[in-house]
């Protein structure tokens, strides 16, 4: 099993469908925390996308039979009939939200919570994180903090600089950033360890809202009654997911080689709603650990 990393380069829309509030085309959310996530078969299609894994490719090429799988009816293994593919990818859950901050610009915020999940599929220290009041947790040389609080959106909070927040802020930035110091840093100088109950106040409140038109195309103006709200992930938000195998019907490939050709480089894709106005692009990183 690896862990792999979304991190969006315009506004992503991955949609739950319609909603009952304001907003009438909000974001995929998790049903107990309310925080956003990407569906994992949104994730694997995208990038059985990428390496064009039609039917008819996956009928010639047994690596993609392998990772991707076939429809019923299909030879598929050696006792013949369907299966699906043995790449597995997870929800990709939030980790950092980008959020406005009255220091260096903007944070990128993460809770407790957000890292010990993150701790049991990745080699994280997490223990040492706890905050028992409103506050936040800062690594070494942050640019939020002023006058011993940072201010993020309307709130302000308590700051702590803690060695623990500069050790993960590191390692977070070496995966996500692997490739570009200059990003390294203003990660590092950006990240913040906020509460629980803040950060889902901020995942609901921080999200982008867009009034959407549909225009008319004989009269060039707006259609009556085409106005609607729609949600999004801001730019620079960062998810993670983990992927592993199932077993792999395929003679002579084992998960080490689907995981090798799939998963083995940064791809840069489309991903939700949106593709002809520029939204949804976002880097997919796998550069975690792998685990058995």
């Amino acid at each position: 099993m690896i862990n792999y990393w979304v991190h969006t380069i315009t506004p992503l829309h991955v949609g739950s469908g319609r909603g009952l509030g304001y907003i009438d085309l909000p974001i995929a959310r998790e049903k107990v925390t309310e925080w956003p996530y990407i569906p994992g078969s949104s994730v694997k299609g995208v990038i059985a996308d990428y390496y064009n894994a039609g039917e008819d490719s996956r009928k010639n090429d047994v690596m993609l039979k392998a990772a991707f799988g076939l429809s019923d009816g299909d030879d598929y293994s050696d006792k013949g009939g369907s299966a699906a593919g043995a790449l597995v990818f997870t929800d990709a859950h939030i980790l950092c939200m980008p959020v406005r901050s009255f220091y260096g610009t903007f944070a990128w915020i993460t809770s407790p919570f957000c890292l010990k999940r993150l701790a049991r599929s990745w080699n994280l220290n997490a223990e040492n994180i706890n905050i028992k009041d409103r506050g936040a947790l800062l690594p070494d040389g942050s640019k939020l903090c002023g006058d011993n609080k940072i201010y993020l959106e309307d709130l302000d909070l308590k700051a702590e600089v803690k060695s623990e927040a500069s050790t993960i802020a590191e390692k977070i930035a070496k995966a996500v950033f692997d490739d570009d110091e200059s990003w390294r840093n203003i990660f590092i100088e950006r990240f913040a360890v906020i509460d629980d109950d803040t950060f889902t106040f901020l995942c609901e409140a921080g999200t982008e809202v867009n009034a959407r038109i549909r225009i008319d195309s004989e009269t060039g103006i707006t259609k009556d009654g085409a106005l609607w709200y729609e949600e999004a992930l801001p730019v620079d938000s960062i998810l993670t997911g983990n992927i592993w195998c199932d077993r792999v019907y395929v003679k002579d490939i084992t998960p080490q080689d689907l995981i090798s050709k799939f998963c083995n480089k940064t791809l840069n894709l489309q991903i939700g709603g949106n593709a002809s106005t520029g939204k949804g692009q976002a880097r997919f990183i796998f550069a975690g650990e792998q685990h058995e």
